[in-house]
């Protein structure tokens, strides 16, 4: 019997989505991210900060607009509901162990930077 894992089963938005396959890229980025080998949890300690119009999260380049999900409270509302991640009062985003392993269906889509 074939086990098919289906994407995005919490029916996340495309914000929601986008904002937690980017989570999942830095928490998964030594430089960007502290593990809780306890809790499988992953603090993110460096967010990405745009330059011109685009931003790089760990070796992806993006349209500096695909980071507005992380300055969107009501994003991490959603998320922390779902247990995928949340934004602690002192602004510090923690990804889940459920939102490290939550299949987005974008991480294929996201491309490489040039420079």
């Amino acid at each position: 019997m074939v086990t098919v894992i289906r994407k995005n089963p919490l029916k996340l938005n495309p914000l929601q989505l986008r904002t937690l396959v980017l989570a999942q890229v830095l928490a998964g980025d030594p430089v960007s991210g502290r593990v809780d080998a306890e809790t499988g949890e992953v603090t993110l300690i460096r967010l990405p900060h745009t330059h011109g119009n685009h931003a790089h999260v760990g070796p992806y380049s993006l349209p500096a607009r695909a980071l507005s999900g992380f300055e969107n409270p009501a994003v991490w509302v959603v998320l922390a509901r779902k247990g995928l991640a949340r934004r602690e009062e002192n602004g510090m985003i923690v990804v889940t162990a459920d939102g490290m392993t939550y299949e987005t269906g974008l991480m294929e889509e996201l491309e490489k930077s040039d420079h």
